[in-house]
């Protein structure tokens, strides 16, 4: 039988398989973060177990630390902890450790594809859900919790149920001012939330082929917003152009074998997929999600939406629901909604690519003197690349506060937070209730619209800001 990509790519990885058909992987990469790697070294310990194969896994310091400037483990008190831990659990098991000084450190899905950690066919673990980020160099990215955490460590393997199979094909041209991430909320927005739900995703077409791997990072990232497993797109000559000469990237006659297998791993024309989506982003307009779900989404130039016309009883009362907590009222202009916050970074949006976008819009302007801006790096590598450029002083000078690398107002769990009922637009992944804080409201959107927003003072259509 003819296979896709992602089943090809599953079964060189397949040990064994179980009875009620769960196959035990092997797992190329493992990849820990400061949040969740404590536990599973804690239960590690307890079990007398060493580390299987410390040289395939790495650690860094991202989620529970501050990005302030001159910042240490225990700048955020809170987070000195889990910095403390990792800083000593990972040397003690002969794992490699980007730390704070380390000019390699950044969030774990920036750096994985930008030092060749994340490669073409490549099995990779870590436990954070947006592990299948690393999709977009055509690597399976697989997010797992602290028990499966443990269970790599300890072994190298993970065992998991295979997903379906999933084609979403963008077809067009994306036009100007449009990202892939207005194309990956446009994807949420039409099949839900839980659209994906038990599949893989291969993404395909020319629109995805037109991608910068920057691009199909950000794209590939939000796969788990709308229910996926993971999320990939088969590796083609952009693909290997960008992994060529990469820190952990083959050289020499290993990259030609390389190569060649990676060329492999394409879709069999005849491949049929679980299921089939197509979508035209000839007309795409900017997207921003109005709710507390990436699936609750509109055009920029659109409205909050009626729930008495909504049918689906579940629905409209999670909209009612979202509605509440954001302070909203349906058929608002999302334009006329004020903004309190911008932020710019995350392991979506935090690339060197994401912030040219937003200071070529940011350029020679200033920021509505009631919002407080903020921009994060995704790594100190990014950092150092955009201060060569010039790109920290756009920002500087147009009124955002520049800080070093860290997932910073994404997760919430350090000290850069929303304030309760503030509204911040931001380049991060999720929307949920208290996501950035508790209380506070978050409208997701591409870097670009961040900037265009910023200086509006409220919602506002890059496109406009672009002429």
């Amino acid at each position: 039988m003819a296979n896709t990509v992602f089943e090809r790519i599953w079964e060189q990885h397949v040990v064994m398989r179980d009875d009620d058909g769960a196959s035990l992987l092997h797992v190329d990469r493992h990849v820990l973060h400061d949040l969740g790697a404590q536990r599973a070294f804690a239960m590690l310990h307890r079990s007398g177990r060493p580390v299987r194969a410390p040289e395939l896994t790495i650690a860094v310091h991202d989620h529970i630390v501050s990005s302030q400037r001159g910042r240490r483990n225990d700048t955020y008190p809170e987070g000195a902890p889990f910095a403390e831990a990792l800083s000593r659990d990972a040397p003690r098991h002969h794992i490699r450790l980007f730390d704070l000084d380390d000019p390699s450190q950044g969030i774990v899905h920036v750096i994985a594809p930008e030092l060749g950690i994340a490669l073409p066919g490549v099995l990779l673990a870590c436990g954070d859900s947006h592990t299948c980020t690393v999709g977009g160099v055509g690597a399976v990215g697989i997010g797992v919790g602290t028990s499966e955490v443990e269970h790599v460590l300890a072994t190298q393997t993970l065992l998991v149920r295979q997903p379906h199979t999933m084609r979403v094909r963008f077809t067009g041209t994306l036009p100007e001012g449009l990202t892939a991430k207005d194309m990956a909320l446009f994807l949420i927005g039409t099949i839900g939330a839980k659209g994906a739900s038990g599949h893989a995703i291969e993404y395909a077409g020319p629109a995805v082929s037109a991608l910068s791997i920057e691009g199909r990072l950000t794209l590939c990232n939000m796969s788990i917003e709308c229910g996926a497993r993971t999320g990939l797109v088969a590796p083609d000559d952009t693909t290997l152009a960008y992994v060529h000469d990469r820190s952990f990237a083959p050289r020499g006659s290993q990259w030609d074998i390389a190569e060649a297998a990676w060329r492999r791993l394409v879709s069999a024309p005849d491949a049929t997929f679980d299921r089939d989506v197509a979508l035209d982003v000839s007309h795409l307009a900017p997207h921003v999600t109005w709710g507390t779900s990436p699936a609750q989404v509109v055009a920029v130039n659109g409205r909050v939406p009626e729930t008495d016309a909504m049918s689906d009883a579940a629905t409209r009362d999670s909209a009612r629901r979202a509605m509440e907590y954001m302070g909203l009222i349906p058929g608002t202009a999302l334009q006329d909604l004020k903004v309190d916050r911008a932020f710019i970074g995350s392991c979506t949006n935090g690339r060197i690519s994401d912030l040219r976008a937003a200071a070529a819009v940011l350029a020679g302007r200033r920021i509505a003197p009631h919002v407080k801006g903020l921009v994060v790096p995704g790594a100190s590598q990014v950092k150092r690349q955009a201060e060569a450029e010039g790109l920290d002083r756009i920002f500087e000078s147009a009124g955002f506060e520049w800080r070093e690398s860290a997932c910073s107002m994404c997760a919430g769990v350090n000290d850069d937070r929303v304030m309760p009922q503030e509204r911040c637009i931001s380049s991060s992944n999720r929307n949920f209730e208290g996501r950035q804080g508790p209380g506070a409201r978050t409208h997701l959107a591409s870097p670009a619209t961040v900037a265009a927003s910023a200086i509006a003072g409220h919602i506002a259509d890059v496109r406009v800001a672009m002429h």
